[in-house]
């Protein structure tokens, strides 16, 4: 990993893992291929047919739920949240998804898709902060939305 300044290149999964609180099977990041604090994040989730929600989710046509298309890109933004902050999750406080706006859904993801996820900060007040997302797939959006995750005490 290159670093210059604050920007990074890429992060991996090991890295991730020290960034977000997710675990197997709800951890939907692969790959940071960039990003810079503060402004944005570009991560990458590999959609394979061995993921649980494939069982269940139009079994005869396997479509990736929008819900999780959502949480990816979620869990972007709490990645760059806490990379911004030169913070860890830790026991005490996590940063929660608390708000969705404007999401729309272009086309299917199925397996063997490669999702781009994209992620950029529009506002941050204290502890709240403001994204606009997009997930691509070829180079094409398949999910937009602006998206709120919040700074909170667990308890």
């Amino acid at each position: 990993m290159s670093e210059q300044g604050d920007v990074m290149s890429v992060m991996d999964i090991h890295e991730i893992m020290k960034h977000l609180p997710h675990r197997y099977p709800f951890l939907l990041i692969d790959r940071v291929v960039d990003y810079k604090l503060g402004e944005y994040l570009n991560g990458i989730k590999n959609v394979t047919y061995n993921e649980p929600c494939f069982t269940g989710h139009f079994p005869h046509r396997p479509v990736m739920p929008g819900v999780l298309i959502l949480e990816a890109l979620a869990q972007a933004t709490g990645i760059l949240a806490f990379k911004t902050m030169g913070e860890l999750p830790d026991e005490d406080s996590l940063y929660y998804f608390v708000g969705i706006d404007n999401a729309r859904f272009k086309r299917p993801v199925e397996p063997g898709d490669q999702v781009h996820l994209q992620v950029k900060v529009q506002r941050r007040k204290r502890d709240m902060w403001k994204f606009s997302a997009e997930a691509l797939v070829d180079d094409q959006v398949v999910c937009s939305a602006d998206l709120m995750c919040a700074k909170s005490k667990v308890a």
